[in-house]
């Protein structure tokens, strides 16, 4: 019986640290070097320091946290504006979402960006985003 107990006790630790690899690497952070490798796509449209540019798309600093289609003095489409009313807010958890595919989060918006496939790559261009916008 003792041994039965055992193998459960150690089937259940087992099973308890798989688990918590597994939730560590959902979580995981990305990599701001190999991010800015990616943003380089991004910088046709966008410009991510404090006070820089709006271009085709709004300049990105202070992104973290504010409501969607709200940047004072970009002209963003009806649907981003919408988004925004509706309550979407910029954060890692809505970036990641947004950045796989643009136009199926925000349907109608006017960012011609396809996204980005690559969990990991995702994560890496929001490290490097929190890294050069201000985010706390």
């Amino acid at each position: 019986m003792r041994a039965m107990w055992k193998g459960f006790l150690g089937l259940a630790v087992a099973m308890t640290m798989t688990s918590g690899v597994a939730l560590a690497h959902e979580h995981e952070d990305g990599d701001p070097a190999k991010g800015a490798k990616i943003f380089a796509r991004c910088k046709a449209c966008h410009t991510v320091e404090a006070g820089g540019p709006d271009r085709i798309g709004p300049n990105l600093h202070g992104v973290f946290g504010r409501t969607a289609g709200t940047k004072d003095g970009f002209n963003f489409s009806k649907a981003m504006v919408a988004k925004g009313e509706e309550g979407l807010v910029w954060s890692e958890k809505t970036l990641f979402e947004y950045l796989h595919k643009p136009s199926a989060m925000v349907p109608g918006t006017s960012m011609s960006f396809p996204g980005i496939k690559k969990d990991d790559d995702v994560k890496d261009l929001i490290a490097y985003l929190k890294q050069e916008t201000g985010a706390e």
